[in-house]
């Protein structure tokens, strides 16, 4: 087998493989590579050492059985016999299912994922979304400290088991996205250093020096992350990415990065003849991420969209710390600008950051389904203190109306795991690292950052407590009964209703009219021949629709149809759908 590997400032390097030594050969044809051949097969333990240190496991390792810190592992991806024909699925009309694989049961592997994918397609979602399942220290964590950007978590099972539930995931129909990070790699783990210069002091980012995107060597850095990728994509059959927080990649070239790997992902695509998509996470309010590269864009298929997340919370909660100031202030005002223009901020001011924020969107040439509408994330469940989903505070009424808001909406939605039954479980944040020093700087860290918001110390869950993340994972005997099966029910009704109606997947947002009250706290708009009703507040209120005659299509709580004045009265805290033809 060949072994090959990129240490460019290097005067010798040598393979460990099996148990014997190997000193590898310059490659005269690229220059920083090294390379020798030996004998290997499936499992085989391997490692480099440079310059006569310690054996590291190699920075494109498919696998790391003892984790991060231990020899890496040859794969052969053809062993694993695909069992389900798949022709692959866009995000053009899709709904997401964002899934944590170590708190979606309480084993926390793959394997037990894959067998409720069945609850997740009789839900009605097109796709699931992965949270990161790149190989970090110790068994438990969200998964954005990850190191070894082409291996598998093995406590997650490792690859084998990745491919079964991608390949049991088609078989139910669902496209499989998977979260990747590029921003950045774990404190703990992390060898790429004493490879070459996969790092830059250039930039400074949260996590210290920059991943080297512009820097000397980069041209390499750059090819090792789109190689990842592509390699998610080809070798696991994965439908597409969510790029974490592209906000931090420092990138001062011609050709952005991303710009990069959606052309190399677009190729890839139509090598293999499936659609693949690329989804960003960004705080920047820029469309040109969304924009087709032959119009001056960067040619990814979508962007998650936090405004549109604000706007709905603050109008659930009345919470108006932090970023939720500026959609605080009127946010039904907040949630008509994000529905009909796509961002709240489009180059305004944001008393958040201080200055001027966004970038408009050109509805002419911009579909509404590039951007991602959501009422809860990871993020914005585990970055609260103590990690609190919506329906800890909330009515079911006002869950099904945050519901009605995001399937019924004109963006691409997408669901945090137990979202559609309401879970009460929290979603807290949570480590395993194994290094004492770093477990203690990041408990001191997270109760450092919410003592200075009022929270008192004791409050903030231990993230390295092994009972944060038991507390995290999802009871699955809640959906079974009560208001939880009632929620169930009513996710499973629009997303059904989404699918069976086209003008819900209208991609045109200047189409969408809204109309509201600050004060009485109701919200209405329309989708084409459907109209929308949701009354946030505590009494019921009277909606004058512009649509006669309307039908019932749905409604939370028993709704009379309108009569010939377009008028429908709406209980507190509910929402109904009407059609009109």
């Amino acid at each position: 087998m060949r072994f090959e590997v990129w240490a460019p400032e290097a005067e010798r390097v040598e393979l460990e493989c099996a148990g014997s030594a190997h000193a590898l050969r310059r490659d005269r044809d690229r220059a920083g590579w090294w390379t020798a051949e030996a004998p290997a097969e499936d499992g085989t333990r391997y490692g480099f050492s440079v310059d006569g240190g310690p054996v590291l496991p190699d920075p494109r390792s498919r696998r790391q059985p003892e984790g991060p810190d231990g020899r890496s592992a040859v794969v052969d991806h053809e062993r694993y016999a695909w069992r389900t024909p798949w022709a692959g699925r866009g995000v053009r009309d899709a709904v997401l299912y964002e899934l944590h694989v170590g708190t979606y049961t309480r084993e926390g592997t793959l394997d037990a994922a894959a067998d409720r994918l069945g609850h997740l397609a009789e839900l009605g979602v097109t796709h699931v979304e992965l949270m990161p399942l790149c190989p970090f220290p110790g068994q438990w964590g969200w998964g954005y400290e990850g190191v070894s950007l082409w291996a598998v978590h093995e406590p997650y099972g490792g690859p084998e088991a990745l491919k079964r539930f991608v390949d049991a995931a088609h078989a139910h129909g669902l496209g499989v996205l998977l979260d990747v990070v590029h921003n950045h790699l774990g404190p703990s783990g992390n060898h790429l250093p004493a490879f070459g210069p996969y790092f830059t002091d250039t930039h400074q980012t949260p996590w210290g020096s920059a991943v080297n995107l512009d820097a000397p060597g980069s041209d390499e850095v750059r090819a090792y992350l789109i190689g990842s990728a592509l390699a998610w994509l080809r070798d696991y059959r994965i439908d597409g990415l969510r790029l974490d927080a592209v906000h931090a990649l420092r990138d001062t070239r011609a050709c952005h990065f991303l710009e990069e790997l959606s052309t190399a992902v677009d190729a890839l695509a139509a090598e293999l003849g499936r659609p693949l998509s690329l989804i960003a996470e960004s705080d920047l309010g820029d469309p040109r991420l969304v924009t087709p590269r032959a119009h001056g864009g960067l040619g990814l298929q979508a962007q998650w969209n936090d405004d549109f997340h604000h706007a709905l919370h603050t109008a659930l909660t009345g919470e108006s710390q932090g970023y939720y100031a500026d959609f605080a202030r009127a946010p039904l005002t907040a949630l008509a600008k994000t529905l009909t223009r796509g961002f709240f901020h489009d180059g305004t001011y944001s008393s958040f950051r201080g200055r001027a924020h966004g970038r408009p969107v050109d509805r002419a040439r911009t579909s509404a389904y590039r951007f991602l509408g959501y009422a809860q994330t990871h993020d914005q469940i585990g970055n609260r203190a103590q990690g609190d989903r919506l329906a800890a505070s909330l009515s079911p009424g006002l869950l099904a109306c945050a519901a009605v808001l995001t399937l019924t909406g004109p963006f691409t939605p997408m669901l945090f795991m137990g979202e559609e039954w309401g879970a009460r479980t929290p979603w807290q944040f949570f480590t395993d690292h194994t290094d004492a020093g770093l477990a203690d700087a990041v408990r001191r860290g997270r109760r450092r950052e919410f003592a200075a918001h009022g929270w008192a110390e004791e409050d903030i869950p231990d993230p390295q407590d092994h009972g944060t993340r038991e507390r995290s994972c999802l009871d699955w005997s809640e959906p079974g009964g009560g208001h939880h099966a009632r929620l169930l029910a009513w996710h499973r009704e629009l997303i059904a209703l989404r699918r069976s109606r086209g003008d819900l997947t209208d991609p045109d947002l200047a189409a969408v009219r809204v109309a509201f009250d600050e004060g009485a706290r109701w919200f209405a708009f329309r989708r084409g021949d459907l109209r929308i009703a949701v009354n946030f507040g505590k009494e019921a209120v009277s909606v004058a629709l512009d649509g006669r005659h309307a039908r019932v299509l749905a409604a939370w709580e028993p709704v009379t149809a309108p009569g010939a004045d377009g008028v429908v009265r709406l209980p507190a805290e509910s929402c109904v759908i009407l059609a009109t033809a």
